[in-house]
């Protein structure tokens, strides 16, 4: 059995306050990096939360934060993901960091799907390409918060080859019983790992429902985490995707012309 020690890092993120997000982060990867933890995911945004009038600002202290997750990656020999605001050319974008056990940049990911009812679309600029990328945890296939939502890019990612499937998000607490039951079904579907780490705490009038999550390929809930901040690690078994691909051939049953 090949077993790797994965974990959601649930955070109550201060917004706008980049050092104390850096501290509180720092804090929990210490904690889990004692547990044998390879694989760490945290929410989406982490280090600063949604201050719109200031992403800019904010935005600037990204190759701080990134080179902060390098140093906890290589230190600890972990693999870290996480969103943080990505400006570029005067534009930003909610991008996701893939930092494999080495410290080096394995993967960035933009966030595709922007949530218009909060009005993401307005201060993000939107992602148009996916990601699979290969690190010392495995295949790992990015999504954040909105795609979700979107079967289509689930099964692009495990296509592609993904074998866990990796989520920040702040999902709102009055939808979280849609954010567990999304995290199942990608799992599900895809016959593959579903790591789910949500923010917690209040924004504004915005409240996150915490309930990171861990999800088998058959669908089981692993773990999963209460409504505060808190860290939770499970141990996958990685020859479960086969056994369950073997088991019930979903991918040589497709008929793509059907769907195309």
């Amino acid at each position: 059995m090949r077993e790797l020690v994965a974990a959601c890092l649930q955070l109550r993120v201060v917004p706008g306050n980049v050092d104390a997000n850096l501290a509180n982060a720092r804090e929990g990867i210490e904690e889990l990096a004692s547990g044998e933890c390879r694989l760490v995911v945290l929410p989406e945004m982490w280090a600063c939360g949604f201050p719109y009038s200031r992403l800019q600002e904010v935005a600037s202290r990204t190759p701080e934060v990134v080179e902060e997750m390098r140093g906890w990656a290589r230190r600890h020999g972990m693999v870290l993901v996480g969103s943080l605001p990505e400006s570029v050319d005067g534009r930003i974008y909610n991008t996701s960091y893939v930092i494999d056990a080495n410290g080096e940049i394995a993967g960035s990911y933009r966030k595709v799907h922007l949530f218009s009812l909060h009005h993401e679309d307005l201060h993000f600029g939107r992602g148009e390409t996916s990601l699979v990328c290969s690190t010392e945890a495995g295949e790992l296939g990015v999504m954040i918060c909105y795609d979700l939502r979107f079967p289509e890019l689930g099964r692009k990612l495990a296509l592609d080859g993904a074998r866990i499937m990796c989520v920040s998000s702040h999902w709102p607490d009055i939808r979280i019983d849609h954010w567990s039951l999304l995290l199942r079904a990608r799992a599900v579907e895809n016959q593959l790992f579903v790591i789910g780490c949500n923010g917690c705490g209040t924004e504004k009038k915005m409240r996150y429902g915490g309930a990171s999550a861990i999800i088998s390929p058959m669908g089981k809930v692993l773990i999963e985490a209460g409504t505060g901040p808190e860290s939770i690690a499970a141990a996958l078994d990685m020859e479960e995707v086969d056994r369950f691909r073997k088991l019930i051939t979903c991918f040589p049953d497709r008929v793509p012309a059907v769907y195309e």
